[in-house]
Formats: structure tokens, C-alpha cells, sequence
């Protein structure tokens, strides 16, 4: 009955908006930290605008995907003079204020976390800020501004600061070394959406990289120590037509991640890598989400024990471990289902069963080398989600993924946010 009611009012919505219908006002309700001014700059329908019961909805869809609202709905009032209407926005607000951390181990008994805060709605107009700590054997932060719509509906600017430190392993002659890696970069990013489903970041990053050797395997081609300064020019298209509603998501994007990578010595040649994630989402039923990733990654095909793709717990494979290999080259798919085990009004108990699959090109290998056995890693397993229905992105996963390939481990990955 509540199915057969739910389509009877959809019929009806259509019989009565699919007509073009001219707007003489519009007004926002449940609006509290999140300021009018800005949510009316980011719709496109304003006073005086002749629209469609479509175009609407594709603002309602709009407004949930910023960080600041939970979800959003529409009324259309007619005015008793004329044949315009009043369009009215319903908003619930998300708490944006948001800590994170992000934890991982596996048999190996390696152990890292991530912690840090991130404002979401700062001043009220949608603009990120945040910063981490990370600790991995060493020490380190970062500090990230992010507005996507500082210059106008469609324009924005990011910056980033990162120090980071970790323990790395080099692999090499069928050995491996562990070096100190340190990397201290500033990003500056701009940010344009065409429309949307379509928007593109462009920018530049400049970095410093430094190895230092600790222990394992030596070779007198692979560098004990180096200290670049490189720059990078940074390019992302995204396409987006994904439907929210709370935890559910339903639809396709796409993320095409490339940048060319200039060095400041000759002892290290400048590089292109560039990556697409394909993500797919199903609605399956009223309490499942059929969730997958599948990304496609290349790289300049140098033999370097430095290669930038990493078979990681907190990248790719749940379980596998802390950079357990590196390549030039890399496929990676990820499927999970995920079924809403509890749902009250702010809470949501959330299980899912994944598969994690990859594969890599060796660093100066062939494309054959993605069938080559040695490289294939497949980790199924089994995780728990904890999430606040009116907290933006605060959901606590946790996931235990076992290997059932050659040189296999097994681990817990802790994290906030969905894993893809």
C-alpha cells in the first residue's frame, strides 16, 4: 500500500509540474548555520525564471550533495493572483564540524592512524578547512582550504599544505630496503563546474622528496639518500550524476586523476601518471546499496624502485598491509554490498561484504605482467559501518579482509568515511 501511495503522489507531482511553470519567488526553510545568500547562488532558478518540475529536482539533488545538508525537498505554493508560484526549499543541516581518524593494521603487526578535524560549512558558505596529524612510524600534518564556490556558483579555489613522513619500502633484485621518506608539498588548485555533473580542478603542486636509506637490500644503481625538488602540473575531471538519500547512493561517476611530474635533477626523469576511477552504485531494495570501483591507473613505464603506484591498506586492498608493492601500472577493482541492519532517525547500523582485486605493472615490466599470477592480489571480506544520519560524512567503518592469493596476509582497516 505504501509503495502503491508513493507512486500515485510521483504521478501526480508529474501531471501537475511537468509543464513549464514561471517562478515569482524562492525561499529556503531549516536553514540555520548555513547562510540563504549562498544556498540562492548556488541554484540556478531564481525569481522571475521559467522552469520545469525536472529542473527543480535537479537542484533538490544539488543541494544534498553539499557537505552542509542532510538531505532537501521542494513545495510549490501558487499565488492567488496570476500563474506564477512560489518554489520553497525544505533543508535539513548536517553538523559540519567533523573529527576524523583513520587506523589500519594487519599480520605484518604494521600500525599507523591518522587523526584531524575538518569544518565543512565554514562561515556558513560551504568552505572546507582542516588539518591532520599523522603518525606511521614518524611524525606528520597537513592543512587543507577548500571553496569551491569562493568566486561565484561555478568557481572556487583550493590549497593545501602537507609534511609527510613515513617508513617506505623500495623494492628492487628481489629485495627490499626501508627508507625514510619525506615529502613537504603546497597544492594550489582552481575549481570550475560546467554544470552539475561536469567540473574540472586545475593547478600546480610544488614538492620536495627526500629518501633516506634505514636497513635491508643495497645496490649500487638504487640511491641510499635523495633530496628533489619537483613540481607537478595537476589536472581532475570529474563527472558526477549520483542520487543521494542519507546513506543510500544510487548512480555512476567518474574521476580522471593526471599530472606530469617535473624534477629538478637529471638524475631522475620527469614522469606522467594519470588514473580513472569508475564508480558505480545500486539501490537494491529499500535497505541494500550495491557499491564498485574499478580503477585503471598508468604511469611513465621507468624502472624505478621509486614507483609511484602502491598496493596499500588504506588505497586499494583492504587487508593487504602497509605498501607491500609498488608499480608503473595498476587495476584495481573494489565491490561491496552494503545492508542497512539498523535505521532509526539519526542512527544507521550498516554491514557489508567486499572483494578488493588488483593488479599491478612492474616498474620497467610489460602490460602482460597484469596477468602475471605473482602480481594478482584478491582480499574478500567482511565489515560493520556506524553512521550519524545528520553529521556530515561521520561513518565509522571497520573491515577485516583476508587474502586467498599467493603470499597472502590478513588485517583490520579502520577508517572514517565510506572506503570508496
Amino acid at each position: 500500500m505504501k509503495k502503491l501511495v508513493s507512486l500515485l503522489c510521483l504521478l501526480f507531482c508529474t501531471m501537475v509540474y511537468s509543464q513549464n511553470i514561471t517562478i515569482a519567488d524562492v525561499s529556503f526553510i531549516g536553514a540555520k548555520k548555513t547562510k540563504i545568500s549562498f544556498l540562492k547562488k548556488v541554484v540556478p532558478i531564481v525569481a522571475g525564471s521559467v522552469t520545469d518540475s525536472t529542473a527543480i529536482l535537479e537542484t533538490v539533488n544539488q543541494l544534498k550533495r553539499l557537505p552542509s545538508i542532510a538531505n532537501a525537498s521542494f513545495k510549490l505554493h501558487k499565488n492567488t493572483v496570476g500563474s506564477s508560484y512560489n518554489l520553497v526549499y525544505m533543508v535539513e543541516e548536517n553538523f559540519t564540524i567533523i573529527p576524523f581518524a583513520n587506523l589500519y593494521t594487519s599480520s605484518n603487526d604494521d600500525f599507523a592512524f591518522r587523526v584531524g578535524v575538518q569544518e565543512f560549512n565554514f562561515t556558513g558558505r560551504n568552505i572546507t578547512i582542516g588539518g591532520f596529524y599523522q603518525k606511521d612510524i614518524f611524525n606528520s600534518y597537513g592543512l587543507l582550504f577548500r571553496a569551491p564556490y569562493l568566486f561565484s556558483a561555478n568557481a572556487g579555489l583550493a590549497v593545501s599544505y602537507n609534511n609527510l613522513k613515513t617508513q617506505e619500502p623500495i623494492f628492487f633484485d628481489d629485495t627490499t630496503a626501508d627508507y625514510k621518506y619525506h615529502n613537504e608539498a603546497i597544492e594550489v588548485l582552481g575549481l570550475y563546474q560546467f554544470n552539475q555533473r561536469h567540473s574540472v580542478d586545475l593547478g600546480i603542486n610544488f614538492f620536495t622528496e627526500k629518501y633516506n636509506y634505514i636497513r635491508g637490500a643495497t645496490n649500487e644503481n638504487v640511491p641510499q639518500a635523495l633530496d628533489v625538488n619537483k613540481f607537478s602540473y595537476k589536472a581532475i575531471y570529474k563527472y558526477s550524476n549520483i542520487k543521494y538519500h542519507y546513506q543510500y547512493l544510487d548512480g555512476f561517476k567518474s574521476t580522471l586523476n593526471s599530472h606530469y611530474v617535473h624534477s629538478s635533477t637529471k638524475e631522475l626523469d620527469n614522469f606522467l601518471v594519470a588514473f580513472n576511477d569508475f564508480v558505480y552504485y545500486k539501490r537494491v531494495g529499500e535497505r541494500g546499496n550495491w557499491a564498485n570501483r574499478l580503477r585503471v591507473g598508468l604511469a611513465t613505464n621507468d624502472e624505478t624502485p621509486f614507483a609511484p603506484f602502491s598496493v596499500d591498506n588504506n588505497i586499494n586492498l583492504r587487508g593487504v598491509g602497509n605498501i607491500i608493492d609498488r608499480g608503473t601500472g595498476s587495476i584495481v577493482l573494489n565491490t561491496e554490498y552494503r545492508y542497512t541492519l539498523i535505521d532509526k532517525n539519526w542512527f544507521v547500523l550498516q554491514g557489508n561484504t567486499f572483494v578488493d582485486a588488483g593488479t599491478w605493472r612492474n616498474p620497467g615490466g610489460e602490460l602482460k605482467d597484469f596477468v602475471n599470477s605473482d602480481n594478482l592480489r584478491v582480499y574478500p571480506g567482511l565489515g560493520v559501518r556506524f553512521i550519524h544520519k545528520k553529521i556530515f560524512n561521520a561513518i565509522f567503518r571497520i573491515d577485516y579482509g583476508y587474502g586467498v592469493t599467493k603470499n597472502a596476509s590478513k588485517g583490520l582497516v579502520f577508517g572514517i568515511g565510506q572506503y570508496f
